[in-house]
């Protein structure tokens, strides 16, 4: 335990005197020393940090048989990258940690079941109040949704772990949770037919509510680039209705009556969002999507980094 004392500031340390270095390098007026001076200075401010993670990793027991990439590794990578001017972009920051993670995902599992408790908590007494729930009722839901908890927390830590895994992946393991599963058997065991349909027509208007929602977002977010018509509106709607988690064949929408049929096959979201373009309008996401990208790269180089080469500011992440 005392070895994942010093693990923890350790990593978030290097992560963030890594931008805090950069930072200040890019904020330094000229007269206190040059570009390359303070590239040295960082150097050795990470070759620092990665000995002082090797002594950590040499001194602990279970270290020679962690197999694969250590911390130390990372910092030294980091620092070289650095050095010679190359691309670092926010994962490999997230990457070089990445040994850290897997050594203490337990605990990264905790915490992240503690902060989803909280949901199933208000989830739990939400659904007792509306359906009158007995106490012991009210506690079989809470097993159930904290086990829920449980089982999402792991799921997330072991992706924070995995080889391969991004940032943009957790933003979209953390959004898309499974926090009610096994609530629709559950409520057909215990409630009455009266209530049980009661809680399954209000559990279809609050899917409807946050599909609608979502796709609605989407379609003013693309309507504000590239001026859609009334037709296209309704066709975008339902190509981003029909990609929500929670789209369900059966909704019906007010006001825009469109198909919600699945997309064809082999077709991804967004190209069948791209199909709908007129000529002069996907000349004009094209352009808005390089300025985005130059805007993105601008912020990221400002605090030393780089986005990825595969970037793109109207993926399935707000897209």
């Amino acid at each position: 335990m005392s070895s994942i004392k010093l693990f923890v500031p350790l990593a978030v340390g290097l992560a963030i005197g890594a931008v805090g270095a950069i930072l200040v390098l890019q904020s330094m007026p000229p007269k206190e020393g040059s570009a390359e001076e303070q590239v040295v200075k960082l150097e050795a401010d990470l070759k620092k940090s990665a000995n002082r993670v090797a002594t950590l990793e040499a001194a602990d027991p279970h270290g020679k048989r962690r197999p694969g990439r250590t911390l130390a590794d990372g910092a030294r990578n980091l620092a070289e990258d650095f050095r010679a001017g190359r691309p670092v972009t926010p994962n490999d920051l997230f990457r070089a940690t990445q040994p850290l993670i897997r050594d203490i995902e337990p605990f990264f599992a905790m915490m992240r079941a503690k902060e989803l408790r909280r949901q199933t908590d208000a989830q739990a007494g939400e659904l007792a109040r509306k359906y009158s729930l007995t106490t012991a009722q009210q506690e079989s839901l809470k097993k159930i949704l904290n086990q829920n908890a449980a089982d999402e927390a792991k799921r997330y830590t072991a992706l924070m772990a995995q080889e391969g895994t991004t940032l943009e992946d957790l933003t979209r393991a953390a959004a898309d949770s499974h926090l009610d599963q096994g609530l629709d058997t559950f409520m057909q065991t215990h409630l009455s037919r009266e209530k049980l349909a009661t809680f399954k027509s209000d559990q279809m208007l609050e899917k409807i509510s946050k599909v609608q929602q979502e796709a609605d977002m989407k379609v003013t977010r693309l309507d504000d680039m590239v001026q859609l018509d009334d037709t296209q509106r309704g066709q975008v709607f339902g190509i981003m209705a029909r990609g929500a988690r929670d789209f369900d064949p059966t909704m019906r929408f007010e006001g825009m009556g469109t198909e919600t049929s699945a997309l064809p096959a082999g077709k991804s979201r967004q190209d069948a969002v791209l199909s709908v373009l007129r000529p002069d309008q996907l000349k004009t996401y094209k352009t808005e999507q390089a300025k985005r990208r130059d805007e993105a790269q601008k912020e990221m180089e400002a605090v030393g980094l780089s986005i990825p080469a595969d970037w793109n500011s109207l993926d399935h992440l707000d897209f």
